[in-house]
């Protein structure tokens, strides 16, 4: 679980791979960080956002995408109200009208409230608009863009399939809403943008996540205060269990299992043979053990009944099991389903770490 300390969930796969000799890990941080993971890290190089939380204080245009920092985030909230307090513009691109849309003292510039699923096609459409009404940044994209590649995208991106007239009908936004809310991102001086769940845990995520880095980079609003890229996570340590290496396809540090050089570390560090092949997801577990080809399961921090697809499928799986171990503060509905149940520890009863997203790593101790 993305609730465990860095540790814990260092231990909980090293366990898999050199005790159990396979890479069948997985965390529910996978879900909701693996878009950003892959998007930022095809574009920017890096898998996590590219600020901290203070940046927000200098920005002059902050739009937010897919979140509702108001009632999920309150500590970057207070920070991003106080800015909007002082005069920064907010642009909120999120179907419903949440509390981050307005509250005392502020209220959004621009509300696209868009259709349900067509997050690619907004996107698509605000880049339609920098790159066709030439509200790119030429100088920062010579220099520290591909200016051929982006003159390839500028060709696709210039389509009129992707002007908001076309995609009204699809995302519900009106044209002309959405062209004042690009230009202002465009113009407006330093713009960040913020974004949450509503992006990464749905099927378009990595595609959301790679046409959010190209506004950044097609404005310059990226290397400095006040500007850039930035999940806002799910849970408390999705940064740091990633970080850790809880994916069936990687080790610590987000390097690929595959790679004979990556796994002579873990191999010389562990004294054990790490197994080149990719492990199973939660969902590739549950299915080989409704075959009957995935015998036991150990589960600590998370429970899957309850929170992930599919219930039936789930339950249908658990029960195919000849090993659940379940690990948690309580008998959660999982539990239920346990052939062994351990207590855990919450993070008043321990000492350990966890990674924001900033990648700050915070220290908690035992009471």
């Amino acid at each position: 679980s993305s609730r465990c300390t860095n540790e814990e969930t260092y231990l909980v796969q090293k366990l898999t791979r050199a005790v159990f000799m396979n890479n069948n890990t997985d965390t529910c941080a996978r879900v909701c960080h693996s878009p950003t993971g892959y998007g930022l890290g095809q574009t920017f190089g890096t898998s996590a956002g590219t600020q901290d939380f203070d940046s927000v204080e200098e920005s002059d245009v902050i739009m937010v995408i897919g979140a509702n920092p108001s009632a999920a985030h309150p500590v970057f909230a207070s920070r991003m109200k106080k800015r909007l307090r002082a005069g920064a513009k907010l642009i909120v691109v999120d179907p419903r009208r949440t509390e981050t849309v307005e509250g005392p003292h502020y209220k959004a510039a621009h509300h696209l409230a868009l259709t349900p699923g067509t997050n690619v096609a907004v996107v698509s459409a605000i880049a339609h608009v920098i790159v066709t009404e030439k509200l790119y940044d030429e100088e920062f994209i010579r220099t520290r863009c591909d200016w051929d590649e982006f003159q390839d995208y500028a060709e696709f991106i210039s389509s009129p399939d992707h002007s908001p007239e076309a995609v009204q009908l699809l995302t519900g936004v009106p044209a002309e809403e959405l062209r004042k809310a690009a230009r202002l991102y465009a113009t407006g001086g330093n713009g960040a943008i913020y974004y949450g769940l509503g992006v990464t845990e749905h099927s378009q995520g990595s595609t959301t996540v790679i046409g959010i880095a190209n506004l950044a980079m097609l404005t310059g609003n990226i290397g400095r205060k006040g500007v850039g890229v930035n999940p806002l996570r799910g849970q408390n340590n999705v940064q740091g269990s990633c970080d850790m290496g809880s994916f069936p396809h990687e080790l610590p540090g987000y390097r690929h299992v595959k790679n004979p050089e990556v796994r002579a570390i873990y191999e010389a560090a562990w004294g054990v043979t790490i197994d080149p092949e990719p492990g199973l997801r939660i969902p590739n577990m549950l299915d080989a053990a409704v075959e009957g080809t995935f015998k036991g399961l150990y589960c600590q921090g998370e429970d899957i009944l309850q929170s992930d697809p599919d219930t039936h499928h789930v339950a249908a799986g658990l029960a195919a099991m000849e090993c659940v171990i379940v690990h948690d503060l309580f008998l959660n509905e999982t539990a239920n389903y346990a052939h062994v149940f351990f207590p855990g520890s919450s993070f008043l009863e321990k000492d350990g770490t966890f990674t924001n997203a900033e990648r700050r790593i915070n220290m908690v101790r035992k009471v």
